[in-house]
């Protein structure tokens, strides 16, 4: 189920309630969704200032804020942010806190989110978090928040967001309480949710096992790193000239146990359910990635670095990032910020983007800091203060909790919250009696058992510190130094200097795993974890001075697009989970082919290979398919197609269409057999490795289909099938003559509201709060990436380029971005979705930074006085 549904269902009474009052008043309809509006330019007072501070916006309403102070700064930062998108910053500190029920009323979708994030304790470990920050950073979060809490005084719901007044159709909307810089603070943990690493791939396995009843088999669908064919992001010479060390990764141990005994299947499947949840407010699954590169002088136009990065995560209404500039008047150790980039609504400074000396991007580095532990719990189910678990034949106490949680127009919920020594118990959310009961490998104590996470970014960290350390980097130094706070989500981090350096960072608290001697399931984190053994625990983290990292490499070119950081053995163990590597590695040929015809690099031809369609699939499917006969000239139309195809998985190209429906129906007809019910491959770049391998074994027992008795097929039979079904798919779909398909018809990005998305919402609120939706090209595991899922048995897009920028360090004011649809929160606003067009032609906009270039740029000009 979409996580957008979770409080979307709810509202759709409501929206149709809201319908009936526009068509009966339809100016005061105006006023209501105009009401919200805010003033951006003139005067107004914000008490707490201790001076003027300039708010500057440009044509597409960003915003660009000068203050004499710091705090200052801050504080008019979360003004700002309040004025543009308060409903979004609430709707985020609700989920984040267990608290959507008593924003969105009764809804059973909305209650079970509540109660898995209640059982994290997200915002518990938010406050813990408060007191190991830096003076420095609870300063600016204060700032901040009393910038925000300054918009909200004295105004009505409906003068906020007109999402209050249409959730106030269905439940009471009393004044938002006042922004607390903890709910700045507890946004990071969704961040570090959504982009946790190996979590799913560790359910797949399992899930995978109970089906195909094989450990090796299992194995085949969860290649190894292809790094004969795709480069990681840093060579062992970058290693070595960097210093870093080797640190053994733990061992995936052989065994023979017999899983589908062990109770682990039960454990990962009801734990699946439970965490599916959980909302996802950047992305989830497939196209969940990034792409980044950063490329020196020596091979520029302007003789200076030049970075780029698109973070792919999912589409909304209104898009995750908010794009903004931070400027001291004047720069001193007491004011000391000049940075402009991408932020989030409710957390203060720049997440991604440049100051005057350095500019950085992120890409999500993917590494395994998620382990589940099955755990042997003792003691009265009715008496959770009494119970213990098992540990090294020794009896650990189980700690618990009451959590209360408010729901909007019903009765309160009590929840039951249980935590052993590796992490809560999530069994508590979620009928899971076959877990208890299940059997266990031979050995193991009896008794009831559990299911616990352990997770990194369930203790207290100090990423809100390095956001600002971000800030105001200024060389590799201080990059490193900024990415040894970085706790979570642990990310790829390329960088250039104004002076001409450019260099790869990987931070992140990463867990370090033993090598389990005799280990009944493996012990490198790919599987679930017996709890009772602390063979199993972890044993530390990776040192910082471990973490891969390289200044100025050889070649003078750094790509990090979620692949593989380090050869296999070398550095320290990360994860064995990866993207395949497949856009990385279309972005650096790319890159070197320019450079060896002497193309001197620049934004333009930067932006240009932002947009690469080459499709990878193309590549290693076509030869295959080309070769097959079919003699129907009706079905050979396909075949055609792809005869006569470049690659290119452009909007309007028929053969990418074909292709994406042939490879729909041929993971579905390969693997749908052997795998769990639901659990259909998403397509995305581990079944590109999977597939590319398989084609090379026409005997294989996974082309065969075991739901045809008698009958084995190979690869071709399979391949043929998958050809002929898909030419009867579009054909149904987009007309009988092929020539005329077209891939954008199929693959449209439709941004979509959190509360007020979906088909089901009345046209015109659908109109009023989610964008058109725009055709547009690339796909999963292409440099333009947006993704869609083949499981899903649609093509739009579940996840894409949020942003695109590109920096360029001989001249700052030359570099380009553009966001996924503006810089406005409000549906009436016309910076609501004012870029959307923009990203979907693949057009970017002039990013000025210095104050001569903001200031030629300025469309309006607001004076907030103290």
């Amino acid at each position: 189920m979409s996580r957008r549904r979770t409080a979307r269902r709810i509202l759709v009474a409501v929206a149709s309630v809201l319908v009936v009052v526009i068509a009966a008043a339809a100016v005061s309809a105006v006023v209501v969704v105009r009401r919200p509006l805010p003033q951006v330019d003139g005067t107004l007072a914000l008490p707490g200032l201790d001076a003027e501070v300039t708010v500057t916006r440009d044509a597409q309403g960003v915003p660009t804020i000068t203050a004499e102070t710091a705090d200052d700064l801050f504080m008019a930062q979360g003004y700002v942010a309040a004025q543009d998108r308060f409903f979004e910053m609430d709707y985020r500190r609700h989920v984040t806190s267990g608290r959507l029920s008593e924003l969105v009323g009764e809804n059973e979708d909305a209650l079970a989110a509540d109660k898995v994030i209640r059982t994290f304790g997200w915002r518990r470990v938010a406050e813990q978090e408060w007191s190991l920050l830096e003076q420095d950073t609870r300063d600016h979060l204060q700032a901040y928040a009393d910038g925000v809490n300054a918009y909200l005084e004295g105004r009505d719901p409906s003068e906020i967001a007109v999402e209050y007044t249409v959730l106030g159709l269905k439940v009471d909307q009393a004044a938002p309480e006042p922004w607390d810089p903890i709910d700045s603070v507890a946004w990071l943990k969704a961040m570090a949710w959504d982009l946790r690493g190996n979590y799913d791939d560790e359910l797949d396995r399992a899930l995978t096992y109970s089906s195909v009843r094989d450990v090796a088999r299992v194995g085949e669908l969860f290649p190894v790193y292809p790094q004969d064919v795709n480069q990681p992001i840093l060579s062992a010479d970058d290693l070595a000239a960097s210093g870093t060390g080797t640190v053994e990764p733990a061992s995936a141990t052989d065994f023979d146990a017999d899983l589908a005994d062990s109770g682990l299947q039960a454990a990962l499947e009801a734990a699946s359910a439970a965490l599916d949840a959980v909302p996802h407010l950047l992305g989830e699954g497939e196209g969940v990635g990034s792409n980044s590169w950063v490329v020196s002088g020596e091979h520029t136009a302007s003789g200076s670095p030049i970075l780029a990065n698109d973070p792919h995560l999912s589409i909304s209404a209104p898009g995750i990032w908010s794009q903004v500039g931070l400027r001291c008047a004047d720069v001193s150790t007491a004011c000391p910020f000049d940075v402009s980039g991408f932020a989030f609504a409710g957390m203060p400074g720049v997440i991604i983007g440049h100051n005057d000396d350095l500019a950085w991007g992120l890409t999500n580095l993917g590494a395994d800091v998620t382990d589940f532990f099955v755990e042997r719990v003792d003691g009265a189910a009715d008496d959770p203060g009494g119970q213990t678990s098992r540990l090294d034949g020794e009896d650990v106490p189980v700690t618990s909790r009451t959590e209360v949680i408010k729901v909007a127009g019903a009765e309160d919920v009590e929840l039951t919250v249980r935590e052993t020594v590796h992490g809560p118990i999530v069994s508590d959310v979620l009928d899971i009696d076959e877990v208890r009961a299940a059997p266990v490998p031979d050995g193991s104590p009896g008794g009831r058992y559990e299911v616990a996470l352990a997770w990194t970014a369930l203790s207290p960290g100090s990423t809100a510190d390095a956001i600002f350390a971000f800030d105001l980097a200024h060389d590799a130094e201080d990059v490193a130094a900024a990415a040894a706070l970085f706790d979570v989500p642990s990310q790829n981090i390329v960088f250039a200097t104004t002076d001409g350096h450019i260099g790869y960072q990987a931070p992140g608290k990463i867990p370090v795993r033993a090598s389990v001697v005799g280990a009944v399931v493996p012990s490198d984190g790919t599987w679930p974890r017996p709890g009772w053994d602390s063979a199993y625990d972890w044993q530390g983290f990776v040192d910082d001075a471990a973490m891969p990292h390289v200044l100025d490499p050889a070649d003078g070119i750094v790509v990090a697009a979620n692949q593989a950081v380090t050869p296999s053995g070398v550095g320290p163990f990360l994860t064995t989970d990866w993207d395949y590597g497949y856009r990385a590695q279309r972005i650096r040929d790319l890159l070197t082919e320019q450079i060896a015809d002497g193309t001197a690099i620049d934004v333009a031809t930067t932006s240009e290979l932002q947009l690469d369609q080459h499709s990878p699939y193309a590549d290693v499917l076509v030869p295959a398919l080309v070769s097959l006969p079919i003699d129907d000239t009706f079905y050979d139309d396909g075949q055609e197609l792809l005869r006569a195809w470049d690659g290119e998985a452009s909007s309007d190209s028929a053969a990418a269409a074909y292709l994406a429906a042939v490879w729909k129906t041929l993971l579905h007809l390969t693997f749908a057999d052997d795998l769990p019910d639901g659990h259909d491959p998403s397509g995305d770049s581990r079944w590109l490795e999977v597939v590319r391998r398989l084609l090379d074994q026409p005997d294989s027992p996974w082309w065969d289909d075991r739901s045809t008795p008698g009958l084995v097929e190979g690869r071709d039979e399979i391949l043929t099938q998958a050809l002929v079904q898909a030419r009867k798919e579009l054909t149904a779909q987009l007309g009988r003559n092929a020539e005329d398909w077209e891939w954008g018809r199929l693959h449209a990005a439709a941004p979509e509201h959190p509360v007020l998305g979906g088909d089901s919402l009345p046209a015109l609120v659908r109109s009023l709060v989610n964008p058109s939706s725009r055709a547009v090209g690339g796909g999963s595991s292409i440099v333009d990436a947006t993704a869609w899922d083949a499981s899903s048995g649609s093509y739009e897009v579940t996840a894409a380029p949020s942003m695109r920028m590109v920096v360029d360090l001989g001249d700052l004011d030359s570099s380009t971005w553009v966001t996924l649809t503006g810089t406005s929160g409000h549906p009436a606003s016309e910076h609501y979705a004012d870029q959307f067009g923009a990203w979907a032609a693949g057009d970017t906009f002039a990013w000025p930074f210095s104050q001569t270039a903001t200031d030629d740029g300025a469309q309006d000009t607001l004076t907030l006085t103290p």
